[in-house]
């Protein structure tokens, strides 16, 4: 691409986002404005592209701030690998941060260009009639109110300084991913660390570890998988000691474990086939018995949720010890051939993917299916918790008795949407509202 053609296409990616991004909230905007970004620049990497638009859906179908704001940071961090060639952990690292940088490196670039091939033809026609249109509409939006009705209809309403901000942030971004295909950086370029470990210095402690983790698999296997039973017949144990206590512990374990395998698989020695069939069977192993602690943390945060209730944080740790998981299928897909180049890229992948099936989830909306559930199973609930989530949880709320039903919405308002800022949950709720709030509540 000339300058001139970046230009033109930062400018036109700069005036989409200020048109279709609502910026104060998630909706259907942040998918469009991406999908625009990525048509005009064609030659992306597919499947980044593919998980960054996805992430910034979310923002169509879960109304869960907290959650669309890892989605968002997540789906411009695949958006940036989508224009570079990362493939190692540091390039993707440096991957994920390329476009911001490149669009500062970009600039003395454009400026030469633009001063030696003259400015794009229409630059000047589109700078004139935008200058007259910031005058005149909202002159004419003043005047008359059908007429601003009108305006509101097609670009809503935005803070003075936002369409800017807006402009010029995606923009800006838009001409540094024109200029990362230009000009791509390398950056997988590192010190290959050399494999200096001899097999008997490493298979020790890799060794002693496979042993203490089978010797507490094997003698714990009451305690990891016994569930209900196990709590009920233990004196002075209760549902938080056995689940809450244990989780975090068995959390740091895993992580833990992980970087064990990272560091010896790459600096272990292999000299000969028996090195590969040492490597092989300990980190394999290792990797198994993990995988058996991953399930007993989870079926332990599971049990304590079903006695305690569901919350946010317990939810989002079960998912990423669930990612973890999956993690280690990767390590020991990877260790079947001792050939792992693909791993970091496969690491990343999934967790993008894992934050999208979190939003497919819709986890505010799942807590508040699995409360109503226990209310109904034990008649115990957190009204106050419930009501501090977001709109997802509505439509799940009609399972409650009434005056509890109206306790947890008794504040609740749900705006009207413009087609930038549509969003699915929220329309349910706006249906569900007046149905599910005709009683009192009764404090």
């Amino acid at each position: 691409m000339t300058p001139n053609r970046v230009l033109l296409a930062g400018a036109t990616g700069g005036l989409g986002a200020a048109v279709l991004l609502p910026l104060d909230e998630p909706g259907l905007g942040w998918a469009l404005t991406a999908i625009l970004v990525f048509a005009l620049l064609r030659k992306v990497r597919p499947g980044w592209a593919l998980l960054s638009v996805a992430l910034f859906a979310v923002g169509a179908f879960v109304a869960a701030e907290w959650l669309f704001t890892l989605c968002a940071i997540a789906g411009c961090a695949a958006g940036s690998l989508a224009f570079t060639d990362g493939r190692t952990g540091r390039g993707l690292v440096f991957g994920a941060a390329a476009v911001p940088v490149a669009a500062v490196r970009s600039l003395p670039w454009l400026a030469r260009g633009v001063k030696e091939n003259g400015a794009p033809p229409l630059a000047r026609s589109i700078l004139v009639t935008a200058g007259l249109l910031l005058v005149f509409v909202p002159l004419l939006a003043g005047a008359d109110a059908a007429f601003a009705d009108l305006l509101g209809s097609i670009a809503p309403a935005q803070s003075s300084g936002q369409p800017v901000v807006l402009f010029l942030t995606v923009g800006l971004g838009t001409i540094g991913a024109a200029y990362l295909r230009i000009s791509p950086p390398v950056l997988d370029q590192a010190p290959v660390l050399p494999r200096t470990v001899a097999r008997r210095e490493w298979v020790l402690p890799v060794g002693a570890l496979v042993l203490l983790f089978a010797t507490f698999v094997a003698v714990q296997v009451t305690t990891l998988f016994g569930g209900d039973e196990h709590v009920l017949v233990t004196p002075d144990l209760t549902y938080a000691d056995y689940a809450r206590t244990g989780f975090w512990q068995l959390l740091a374990v895993t992580v833990l474990t992980l970087g064990v395998i990272a560091v010896v698989a790459r600096l272990a020695r292999l000299d000969s086939p028996t090195d590969r069939k040492w490597l092989r069977g300990l980190l394999g192993a290792l990797s198994v018995l993990t995988l058996v602690i991953v399930a007993s943390a989870l079926a332990r945060m599971w049990l304590y949720q079903q006695a305690y209730g569901f919350t946010v944080l317990r939810v989002l740790v079960s998912a990423c010890e669930l990612w973890l998981g999956v993690v280690y299928l990767l390590v020991l897909a990877a260790g079947v051939r001792l050939e792992g180049r693909w791993l970091a890229r496969a690491v990343v992948g999934t967790g993008f993917a894992a934050l999208v099936a979190l939003g497919a989830l819709n986890p505010e909306r799942f807590i508040a299916e699995r409360n109503v559930d226990r209310h109904q199973a034990t008649g115990k609930v957190d009204v106050r918790y419930l009501a501090r989530l977001s709109d997802d949880v509505v439509p799940a709320l009609a399972g409650l008795p009434e005056d509890l039903r109206a306790c947890v919405l008794e504040y609740r308002r749900v705006g009207a949407d413009d087609w930038r800022s549509w969003n699915l949950a929220r329309q349910q709720a706006r249906e569900a509202l007046p149905r599910l709030t005709q009683g009192d509540c009764e404090r």
